[in-house]
């Protein structure tokens, strides 16, 4: 597995949010997208996740020798980002159910063990909008770490969790993300303090 960003460049209007990134992303590895908030980082990960196009340059997606179109990305990667909404009408039980419809869980999980995982028991039948923030952005990062994808996509990971939660983050990264590509965007340490690799935009301003 290999993204490979050349000459990437992003702008709006007539602003560049950033210009001239030329970057590998390799299988297994970890990295991080630093940089101020507005500096690009979460449209660079849409960039990568083909729900965006560059204003210039290209991004190429291999697996298994083959390229795919931004348009097939989706089937390589899972997403969590503070941006991305639930169904909040579903219950929870709802929601993973519809989740893996699109998505196969990792080895060794199934729905009752993705409850116990997130610690929500209770909460199965519960409908999704009266969750807090912190136990919404549980389950978004539980469904997007325990799909089976070589590639995981997050956006301020540890967004609207306590620190109990994020130690359960960190222990969910450690045991699900295994010889997979794991991308971050960040300015929290405790977020991406385990990622390999560092990709500073206010490098490409």
């Amino acid at each position: 597995m290999e993204i490979s960003l050349e000459n990437i460049g992003r702008r709006f209007n007539r602003d560049w949010i950033f210009r001239g990134i030329n970057y590998t992303f390799r299988a297994g590895k970890s990295y991080a997208i630093l940089g101020r908030n507005g500096s690009g980082k979460s449209t660079l990960l849409q960039l990568i996740a083909g729900s965006l196009s560059p204003s210039e340059g290209k991004i190429e997606v291999r697996f298994k020798e083959k390229l795919y179109d931004a348009d097939d990305v989706y089937q390589l990667i899972s997403l969590a980002a503070p941006y991305l909404e639930l169904i909040e009408e579903f219950t929870l039980a709802e929601m993973i159910d519809f989740h893996f419809k699109f998505k196969s869980y990792q080895n060794g999980l199934n729905k009752a063990s993705l409850i116990d995982l997130l610690e929500l028991g209770p909460s199965k039948n519960k409908a999704l909008k009266y969750f807090s923030s912190g136990m919404k952005q549980r389950t978004k990062l539980a469904l997007a770490i325990c799909s089976e994808t070589p590639i995981v996509l997050l956006d301020e990971p540890a967004s609207n969790l306590d620190s109990q939660a994020i130690t359960w983050y960190q222990d969910l990264i450690k045991e699900y993300t295994v010889n997979r590509t794991v991308i971050i965007c960040s300015n929290q340490e405790n977020e991406y303090y385990f990622c390999e690799n560092h990709l500073q935009l206010s490098d490409f301003k």
